[in-house]
């Protein structure tokens, strides 16, 4: 019988203001813009609470009181959760809600959303320990499951993760990567002692999350009874499907007026009308099924665009450039014992911000569009720069191992930006 697993990935950054190369040395708040209120991370953030987050977190409590069979995961970026408890409280609590219920497991990932993996084994270690330990502040439990950003993946990812204490981990489940092999089953990472893979089955994901409102589509309109038998077709072939998605879909990706909520609220009771089918939380999956063999995966793949690897945020010279400049900092930074510092440093490292910077558009286009502030790229680049610029004079200014010239710091911009 197939399980399925709904996993729901709940982030929002804390976008840079358009921070102005007259801005270095004279202002310190690179996250705000209220000069333009309509593009502000506070503005921003209440449009999605109120067409996506609470009214689907409405939805999935009715389901979950209603359907005692149905189960539900999340996780929940650090920079969003902190934004939820300056701004929307009652998010939160909606959140604390579901968990409360007992089917809904919360899992774990970067404090930032970062892409720290890459780039300092030591940063990552910590923002997971962050994380790990918000969620259990908040939510009461201790997550099995880790997701990494963007499900970025490989080998040595698994085998870091398994060495801090999780149990299984998710991945990306394109073609491209499986080749022969199906999403529809636990693997083990090659080399691993005993954490799991989950694989995302990403036709069916991606039905829901990018085709379901496209009128051009042979299977539009996307009904719950249809979509519940493309589960059950699955029968005998398959321990689980994984659908994994962001939770913007119900409501901000896909609007109200698709009818996706309607979708939603019907598609529990039409997968539980198959007597073989039912729900599982990542964790439970892990513990009822037994991997079908290794996966090796040597390279880095992610979940983003037609690729499915790291080009959506380091295909081009500005990307490397800012997130090589950011992450040569670590060191000084972390020794500085500046909170304030280090606070903005860590949010600097938000993958968004160099999704921002992508000139891969062609078919993706209106995926790196999706609440991107910036009129191009390259603007992303320049701001994200010059907000860089002034951390580093801050830097110079407060820690006696660093230049105390207040223009030493500063970086020009390359060439291929002036």
């Amino acid at each position: 019988m197939p399980s399925v697993c709904f996993y729901f990935q709940v982030h929002q950054p804390y976008r840079i203001r358009r921070y102005g190369v007259f801005d270095i040395g004279e202002k310190h708040d690179y996250f705000d813009e209220e000069e333009k209120p309509e593009l502000s991370n506070r503005k921003i953030l209440r449009k999605v609470i109120d067409k996506s987050y609470l009214p689907t977190n409405a939805i999935l409590l009715d389901l979950l009181k209603k359907y005692p069979g149905f189960k539900v995961s999340f996780s929940l970026s650090g920079t969003v959760i902190d934004q939820f408890e300056k701004y929307a409280p009652e998010v939160v609590d909606s959140f604390r809600a579901l968990v409360d219920t007992g089917r809904t497991e919360i899992l774990d990932e970067t404090y930032y959303h970062s892409l720290a993996f890459l780039y300092s084994r030591d940063e990552f270690s910590k923002q997971v320990e962050m994380h790990r330990q918000k969620v259990i502040d908040l939510f009461r439990t201790r997550p099995r499951v880790f997701r990494n950003t963007e499900l970025i993946y490989t080998n040595d990812l698994a085998h870091v993760v398994e060495a801090m204490g999780y149990d299984g981990i998710l991945m990306e489940g394109a073609d491209s990567i499986l080749e022969w092999r199906s999403p529809n089953f636990i693997h083990s990472p090659k080399g691993a002692e005993r954490i799991k893979l989950l694989l995302k089955n990403y036709r069916l994901s991606d039905d829901v999350a990018f085709r379901f409102s496209t009128p051009g589509w042979q299977e539009h309109p996307l009904i719950a009874p249809k979509f519940a038998q493309w589960i059950s077709e699955h029968n005998g072939n398959g321990q689980l499907i994984n659908l994994f998605m962001d939770y913007e879909t119900f409501g901000e990706h896909q609007w109200e007026c698709t009818g996706i909520f309607n979708f939603l609220k019907a598609l529990p009771g039409e997968v539980l009308k198959h007597a073989d089918n039912d729900f599982i939380t990542p964790s439970e999956a892990i513990d009822r099924y037994d991997s079908v063999g290794e996966l090796d995966i040597p390279h880095y793949v992610s979940w983003a665009d037609e690729e499915r690897d790291l080009s959506a945020w380091l295909s081009n010279s500005m990307q490397n450039d800012a997130i090589k400049k950011l992450y040569e900092l670590e060191t000084i930074i972390i020794n500085s014992g500046d909170a304030d510092l280090i606070e903005d440093w860590r949010r600097l490292q938000t993958s968004d911000h160099f999704y921002y910077m992508c000139t891969k558009w062609f078919n993706d286009g209106d995926v790196h569009k999706y609440f991107n502030p910036y009129e191009s790229p390259y603007e992303a680049y320049i701001h994200f720069m010059n907000a860089l610029n002034d951390l580093r004079l801050r830097l110079g200014s407060s820690n006696t191992e660093a230049n105390t010239s207040p223009r030493s710091g500063y970086m020009p911009m390359p060439e291929f930006v002036r």
